[in-house]
């Protein structure tokens, strides 16, 4: 389990320094997502600048919502850096790789709203069917998923907690987080990036645990 500061503080959103950028303009993408295999955040910020307004685009067609499509990208530069090991490039360019990442990204996001529309609310179950039961489970499950996640968001720092929770809770656009909170918009980002990634690895830990036990209210 990797610590919570291996994830890329500040990363894309965070220019680098001007040398470190002008080291890195002569890479190739493929040299980059090698280097961000080795833990340089500077090279994966290279790597937005040079594919993120392309990855966007991307996302807004798939999901048709720039909110969302933000998720999509961020999230999907989140993978680029947790598994820039596994890529192999005799077998795509990386470009291609990052855009075929965060379009997962998306069509999961579609999925998952399309859940979200379809659900019956409030439709009564027949009794002694089983459905009961399993509803009753499901809302269990749940809740205990809701315990845990607002858990772990007490566990981050409290510029990211307030703008994850703005974010996912309050359906605040990044760009309006950035208006909302007297912010520049890159800092948002950034704070949303590293949030998100802090997010993850808590909850991986809680999970390979096995410490975290439901506790319901009546």
């Amino acid at each position: 389990m990797e610590a919570l500061s291996s994830a890329p503080v500040l990363a894309y959103a965070v220019q680098p320094s001007w040398f470190m950028r002008k080291h890195h303009a002569h890479l190739s993408d493929e040299a980059l997502v090698a280097q961000v295999a080795r833990g340089d955040e500077d090279a994966l910020s290279e790597l937005y600048d040079r594919v993120g307004r392309i990855a966007y685009g991307l996302a807004v067609r798939v999901l048709r919502d720039e909110r969302l499509a933000e998720d999509a990208v961020q999230e999907g530069f989140l993978a680029v850096w947790h598994s820039a090991a596994s890529f192999r490039a005799e077998r795509a360019k990386a470009s291609t790789w990052i855009l075929t990442l965060v379009h997962r990204r998306a069509v999961d996001l579609v999925r998952r709203e399309e859940r979200r529309r379809t659900e019956p609310l409030g439709e009564e179950l027949p009794t002694g069917s089983g459905q009961e039961s399993e509803s009753t489970d499901e809302a269990a499950w749940l809740r205990f998923e809701r315990e845990r996640v607002q858990l772990a968001l007490k566990q981050l720092p409290d510029v990211q907690r307030e703008a994850l929770e703005l974010a996912y809770y309050g359906g605040f656009s990044q760009s309006e987080l950035a208006q909302r909170l007297g912010v520049p918009l890159g800092t948002i980002k950034s704070r949303m990036f590293s949030g998100l990634g802090g997010l993850r690895e808590i909850l991986d830990e809680s999970a390979q645990e096995g410490s975290w036990k439901p506790e319901f209210t009546s």
